[in-house]
């Protein structure tokens, strides 16, 4: 880490002499063996930690805990198992994947929506058609009614007006009449007595004709 955080504590690993065999595998395509990981502390000399090496331990601390001694607490909780950029980014991109979805799922959606209220919007347009054909036909049929209505209103206003003249003539004549027979029956008594007086005198003249004597 130092080679590119502090590049001046840095110090190159010695080179690595391959041994013959190794020589060989590499040059016929083979790998090289592992590297050895390093050991030791830097900066104190030590190199490995291994047996017969001097090492940095707490002697007194090890003699001082006992077979009774109670175990350490557990440790504190942390922020979770660590997870690379890689691990990251691929949440990322399975999040991204399920609003991708998620908005597929909706524009599917609108377009069903869509269609359908494009169909309801069509079967409204061809039901006020409809609607609009039967009303016209309609219409005219109430039109030419009202016309024949009319006609027929027309023709019995004018035969209502002949009738009027013809009774108002009938009326007239009946008037007539009936003054005339008031006239002969309130007559009828004087009449009768001037015709039985004619009759009389007819008579008398006719015997004087005669002959008749009526001194």
């Amino acid at each position: 880490l130092n080679k590119f955080y502090n590049p001046k504590m840095y110090k190159a690993a010695p080179k690595r002499e391959l041994s013959a065999e190794d020589s060989i595998a590499v040059n016929m395509g083979g790998t090289p063996p592992p590297t050895e990981a390093p050991g030791g502390i830097a900066g104190t000399g030590v190199t490995a930690l291994q047996e017969g090496a001097p090492m940095l331990v707490q002697v007194a601390a090890h003699r001082a805990m006992g077979a009774d001694t109670a175990a350490p607490p557990p440790p504190p909780e942390t922020f979770g198992a660590y997870t690379t950029k890689g691990q990251e980014s691929s949440g990322v991109l399975a999040m991204v994947d399920l609003l991708i979805v998620d908005l597929d799922k909706e524009m599917q959606e609108m377009e069903v929506e869509e269609t359908d209220a494009q169909k309801d919007y069509q079967k409204y347009v061809a039901d006020s058609a409809d609607k609009r054909a039967i009303d016209g036909s309609s219409i005219e049929e109430k039109e030419s009614a009202k016309a024949d209505a009319e006609a027929g209103l027309e023709k019995a206003t004018m035969d209502n007006k002949s009738k009027m003249a013809e009774s108002y003539n009938t009326a007239m004549v009946l008037k007539d009449l009936h003054l005339e027979c008031d006239w002969l029956v309130s007559n009828f008594e004087i009449r009768k007595e001037a015709r039985a007086g004619e009759i009389d005198s007819l008579k008398k003249g006719k015997a004087i004709l005669s002959g008749a004597d009526f001194a």
